[in-house]
């Protein structure tokens, strides 16, 4: 499918069908941390990206082949999937044809505007990022297009006082680059306007789109929960079993398709198909031999993403 990814194991979503409304990487960010590597069209606009049409099609068909239960539908992808205009005809055709919950992954940059929160009003689950409440760390970090932190926090605020359903704040630290403690104690200022249901907060795991983005140790993420409260938790690694596969070529079909979207561990592939992992080693082996895939080592672990040709073909 072009549009629909998954089920996929999610740390903070459980198992997820991920909808993509963007082509790669359609951003209105340019984030130094980012998996999906850097922005080719920053941009502010919104349109129809992607044929809602179409989309709603693979929705249709997607939710028919898939028997297993599904933690969430989750419009996210390598992009910001609110720039789609075709966002709130999504979330309703989601609401009146399934009873999985509805979830929607931002970057808060489009909050502002009334339009957006009107058509983010069906959805169950909206996870927002803040990553930053000091310009100077915003400019570090997001790299943003043509926004002000100020905008982007007040946006959030008017989306929390009208907003019905649950709202978990993703805060993603970079070392040096927004864990300095006056853009903390800002953060900590505007989560108390915010009042998310959980913070979460994030660091550099997989690989970056910037080799200077760094994470922070186990032991400064286990004192800035303590630091932001009851509500804040450390978005752990989660060992998820989705599916079994017999068939090979649609085996590397789909790792293919994951990776198009993220880079992966071994354990994480493997546990997609439920599948061991020195099974899986066959699979991956075979792609790298035919120049599909490669790998990098990040925080001395191996990632697997594809060769950038495979990017390009993919959008």
């Amino acid at each position: 499918m072009k549009y629909i990814y998954g089920p996929v194991p999610s740390r903070r979503l459980g198992v997820s069908l991920g909808i993509d409304l963007v082509p790669p990487k359609t951003c209105s960010y340019d984030c130094i941390y980012c998996q999906c590597g850097h922005t080719t069209n920053k941009t502010l606009q919104r349109k129809e990206y992607v044929p809602i049409t179409e989309v709603i099609k693979e929705i249709k068909e997607s939710l028919s082949s898939h028997k297993r239960k599904l933690d969430y539908l989750t419009l996210s992808g390598a992009g910001e999937p609110i720039l789609n205009s075709g966002l709130g005809e999504i979330i309703q055709y989601l609401k009146k044809t399934s009873n999985i919950p509805v979830a929607v992954l931002t970057n808060s940059s489009l909050l502002w505007r009334p339009d957006v929160r009107e058509e983010l009003m069906n959805a169950d689950l909206v996870l927002p990022s803040l990553d930053a409440a000091t310009p100077r760390a915003f400019l570090a970090v997001n790299r943003p297009k043509y926004l002000k932190i100020q905008t982007i926090i007040d946006g959030i605020v008017k989306f929390r006082n009208c907003f019905k359903g649950k709202i978990w704040l993703e805060i993603f630290l970079v070392q040096v680059h927004n864990d300095e403690i006056g853009n903390l104690k800002a953060l900590k200022k505007a989560i108390k306007q915010i009042r998310p249901d959980k913070i979460q907060l994030n660091t550099v795991t997989r690989p970056p789109s910037e080799d200077f983005a760094c994470s922070l140790d186990d032991g400064r993420m286990r004192r800035l929960v303590s630091f932001f409260g009851p509500k804040a938790e450390i978005i752990a690694d989660r060992k998820i079993v989705i599916s079994r596969e017999s068939d090979e070529k649609n085996i590397q079909n789909r790792i293919i398709a994951l990776l198009a979207r993220r880079p992966c561990l071994m354990s994480e592939i493997a546990g997609l198909f439920g599948m061991n992992e020195s099974i899986m080693a066959k699979y991956i082996s075979d792609l790298e031999n035919r120049g599909k895939i490669k790998y990098t080592v990040t925080n001395n672990r191996i990632y697997y993403h594809l060769r950038k040709n495979e990017v390009s073909d993919k959008k």
